[in-house]
């Protein structure tokens, strides 16, 4: 059963730990994930690589043919999520909300749900070098400095955030 989740809803439906289920043979989602993971700093999503075990599922449920074709995510709660519901989830997670925020609305919600399908279908012929522009320069780059914000604290950083 999937279940399309609201971002007002996100956190009272004991969502996290979110566990998401991604394509790690695909670059741009290699990259996305990567994203989200140098932002997880209150490690509240949890990731597996769907792609990792070929042609068996990892979500119970749910078909390897469906992982691999869209996004998926489960819940603490057991409760299967799927396509840009996963991104609003990530995203409220790692303090981005305000990212997905205008899928909630009618109009551009409805957009976003017609058009993510159409992506994640065509997401390997997406040109590497625009992958690597967006995801592993500018965002890779941002997330880096919200991870070491995270790590410093009273104008104090941890060893580790110095290196």
């Amino acid at each position: 059963v999937y279940t399309e989740i609201s971002n007002s809803s996100i956190m009272a439906q004991n969502t996290y730990p979110l566990t998401i289920y991604y394509d790690g043979s695909c670059p741009l989602c290699n990259a996305e994930i990567s994203n989200l993971k140098l932002r997880n700093q209150n490690g509240l999503l949890q990731f597996i690589d769907a792609s990792a075990t070929p042609n068996v599922s990892s979500l119970e449920g749910v078909s390897y043919a469906d992982l691999m074709q869209i996004i998926h995510a489960q819940t603490a709660q057991g409760q299967v999520i799927k396509g840009v519901a996963v991104f609003r989830a990530a995203y409220e997670a790692v303090g981005l909300g305000w990212v997905t925020r205008p899928t909630t609305w009618p109009f551009i919600g409805q957009l976003a749900d017609w058009l993510y399908p159409k992506l994640a279908a065509n997401r390997n012929r997406i040109p590497r070098r625009l992958v690597s522009f967006l995801f592993e320069g500018v965002t890779r780059r941002a997330a880096e400095q919200a991870a070491q914000q995270t790590r410093c604290n009273d104008k104090q950083c941890s060893a580790s955030s110095q290196e």
